[in-house]
């Protein structure tokens, strides 16, 4: 997979829940990694499924992103590596994060800690000729303050969408948040990536959502479609993604050829703006 020209910070986000927001996160993140890409994956949900996933500790006593949030600790002291997937680094959620949306309200720039500490983080590990070529964010399913938190720090949003009859609903009110951060907070931000998932080309629901999909957003989404997989599905019981627990499986082939699409559409991007 081409390596980008600088380091992509890209956050997953849909506020409607079991869509396979952790599960795009960490597969991706792990189909890029096992290519020989650095990558990072922020846990910014309280459940911490994508610390799971990635067979780090997140027990409610180990540190990890409410501590760069709350108390304004660098990441460099707080990230795992995962222990499964070579080049890939994992800053874990605990329980804890789940006051953060309280605690953050009084806070000065309440909105921009994430990207402050990331951008340092970011800015010692190019210093020191170890730079990262992406940073996936997981987000909570809401629009509070840590899915602006990571909208603020991020330069693209991927949105998952299911394949199915309420795919599209409440869609709009994130593409407004987007908006709204772009505008007040974050201007370089974009959303550059659709996929969609558990799509079953057995049903017409399925073609049916895919093509008002592709009809909305256009060459923002993916040709690679997940299927559904009980593969995809069983992998975090064993703290593994797809991509290590069934390398074979349509799951992890459907979720390296996203990946690569991602990457070499990072690459044609960036090749267009400097002849632009």
């Amino acid at each position: 997979m081409p390596r980008p020209p600088a380091t992509r910070v890209i956050v997953v986000a849909n506020q409607k829940g079991g869509v396979g927001k952790t599960t795009t996160t960490v597969n991706v993140a792990a189909a890029m990694a096992t290519h020989g890409l650095r990558v990072l994956v922020i846990d910014l949900d309280p459940q911490g499924n994508a610390s799971t996933a990635l067979n780090v500790d997140h027990s409610a006593d180990t540190p990890g992103v409410y501590e760069v949030l709350v108390d304004g600790q660098k990441i460099d002291d707080l990230i795992q590596e995962c222990p499964d997937v070579e080049h890939l680094d994992v800053l874990p959620a605990s329980i804890a994060l789940a006051g953060a949306e309280i605690e953050l309200v009084p806070m000065v720039a309440r909105e921009t800690r994430l990207r402050r500490a990331l951008d340092d983080f970011l800015a010692r590990n190019a210093q020191a000729d170890r730079p990262y070529d992406y940073v996936y964010v997981d987000c909570p399913p809401s629009l509070g303050l840590l899915t602006v938190n990571a909208l603020a720090a991020a330069r693209e949003v991927m949105i998952p969408i299911q394949c199915e009859y309420y795919a599209l609903e409440g869609l709009s009110q994130l593409i407004k948040t987007v908006d709204m951060v772009q505008d007040q907070l974050n201007p370089t931000l974009k959303l550059s990536t659709i996929l969609l998932t558990m799509y079953d080309a057995r049903t017409r629901l399925s073609a049916g959502v895919a093509d008002e999909v592709r009809s909305y957003f256009s060459d923002r989404v993916l040709k690679t479609a997940v299927p559904r997989s009980v593969r995809i599905s069983e992998a975090p019981s064993y703290q593994q993604t797809v991509i290590t627990y069934d390398p074979s499986s349509p799951g992890s082939l459907s979720y390296l050829e996203a990946a690569r699409e991602i990457a070499e559409a990072g690459t044609t991007t960036h090749t267009s703006e400097e002849q632009a």
